[in-house]
């Protein structure tokens, strides 16, 4: 299949999989390389505070991660980026970045992603999975425990029939702390 240059395409890896938030004309599950889904992310607002940080999802550099690939419409381009700049970029804790990603059918298309910025204040660094169930295991937000949006996250990965070894690794450990609590 050819691929239409002019063609828009956004890369989720995370809630945007399953909530997008914005109309789009195709979606399939797509692999972007280089780059890997991780805990890296210090959540101040949303699932930790300052004080006890909680642990969101970002792209970090290393591996490849499967995630969701939309096709938004020309139209909407304009639209779709506003949207997702006031969505992704509240801190400015990810970066925009145009990135190849492979599409389930076999084509290669830009991706417009959000990957982690290291330099953030807000970056974790790579963690072990126990560091990580951990932090999570005791975190809460204003958007609820920590634990909760691992476990939706985990979910909703193995409705799209995407496994993640590593954050499945990190529910492990997290489901041993509370028995052991």
């Amino acid at each position: 299949m050819a691929v239409d240059m002019d063609d828009f395409w956004v890369f989720g890896y995370g809630s945007l999989m399953w909530n997008p938030g914005f109309a789009f004309e195709d979606k399939m599950t797509a692999r972007t390389f280089g780059y890997r889904r991780s805990l890296c992310v210090r959540s101040w607002v949303h699932r930790g505070t300052q004080e006890r940080p909680g642990l969101v999802l970002g792209l970090d550099r290393g591996g490849s991660c499967r995630g969701m690939a939309f096709k938004v419409a020309r139209s909407d381009k304009a639209d779709v980026i506003d949207y997702l700049r006031e969505r992704e970029l509240v801190t400015h804790v990810y970066k925009e970045r145009t990135m190849p990603v492979l599409l389930a059918d076999g084509r290669r298309v830009p991706a417009l992603a959000y990957i982690i910025d290291r330099a953030h204040v807000q970056y974790a660094g790579s963690l072990s999975a126990e560091e990580a169930a951990a932090t999570v295991a005791v975190s809460h937000g204003k958007s609820g425990a920590n634990t909760e949006y691992v476990m939706n996250t985990l979910a909703h990965l193995k409705e799209m029939g995407i496994r993640d070894h590593w954050l499945e690794e990190v529910a492990a450990i997290i489901e041993q702390l509370s028995r052991q609590a």
